[in-house]
């Protein structure tokens, strides 16, 4: 990262939170953690044993914590639970565009650190499947165990040439397609339950009136995906894992590329019938005992 850079200008941030939502119907406590690019908010619980596992809830591109309000309600009081805003999503705002997937996961790693966090199990949906598999890449020792939820694999070698060029050019299609257009396709695109497009409507009402923020934090995350995937890096998981994917998920090539995946590397994939791209949020129930019976193998 470019430590010259300049100094974030940090303006009045307009978006309107509950604060206390959050943390009243979950005992979770909300933190900032400032890095050179702005702060990152993240709620953490640590009220179990320091030595059990650790969730890392990582959420996708331009989604925020809610998206795993069903994970949290369910392991919670079980296990130490950690989820947090991305940078530049939400309430970690206002952010710099000058980071990469790396730098992502190097933060995530900082957080970890300062928490004291010595067993994390990483449980990324879609683009927190990425960041997961660059924090697998940097830190191999410390990763105990990787669950992609409607993600897939980092490696070069998966996607082609034009895919990789698409990616660099979105922000413009998300800066000028109809918001009402995005919306719906944000929200029934992803989901298949009236939960799942409910919860995506209410993240994505958040950019109302912003879409120029909207498309840049989609346009940003698909730019340094596409960086990544072109540093041609093994991005290996050498811990337990799980990959989970909607039979119904549409984003994409997802379908396509968790088979490859699976393929590949013999990481045992679960395919969640009639969801879509959140398969978390349409049957949380099935993946929340997909969690945990990864977590009884670590």
């Amino acid at each position: 990262m470019n430590k010259e850079r300049k100094k974030t200008k940090w303006k009045k941030n307009k978006l309107v939170f509950r604060k206390s939502e959050f943390e009243r119907v979950f005992a979770m406590n909300e933190k900032i953690y400032k890095t050179q690019s702005g702060c990152i908010h993240y709620w953490i619980n640590l009220g179990q044993d320091p030595e059990k596992a650790t969730l890392i809830f990582l959420p996708g591109l331009t989604a925020d914590h809610r998206l795993f309000d069903k994970q949290i309600e369910f392991f919670e009081g079980k296990y130490n639970v950690f989820v947090w805003d991305a940078p530049g999503h939400a309430k970690s705002w206002p952010f710099e565009f000058d980071f990469s997937l790396s730098d992502k996961a190097k933060w995530l790693d900082d957080i970890l650190s300062l928490e004291n966090i010595q067993y994390p199990v990483i449980i990324g949906q879609s683009m927190g499947g990425y960041v997961g598999q660059a924090y697998a890449e940097l830190f191999p020792n410390k990763l105990k165990g990787f669950i992609s939820i409607d993600s897939a694999p980092l490696q070069r070698k998966y996607v082609t040439g034009i895919e990789l060029w698409l990616l660099k050019k979105m922000e413009p299609v998300y800066r000028y397609y109809p918001w009402k257009s995005l919306l719906k396709t944000g929200t029934n695109g992803v989901a298949t339950s009236e939960y799942g497009r409910k919860l995506m409507h209410d993240i994505m009402m958040i950019y109302n009136g912003d879409q120029k923020r909207y498309a840049k934090i989609a346009g940003h995350g698909f730019r340094i995906l596409a960086e990544a995937m072109e540093t041609n890096l093994p991005y290996r998981i050498n811990c337990p894992a799980q990959l989970i994917c909607g039979e119904k998920d549409h984003a994409g090539s997802c379908i396509r590329y968790n088979k490859a995946w699976h393929k590949n590397t013999g990481i045992p994939i679960a395919w969640i019938k009639n969801a879509g791209h959140n398969s978390n949020t349409d049957a949380p129930e099935e993946v929340n005992s997909l969690i945990e019976k990864l977590i009884n193998k670590i």
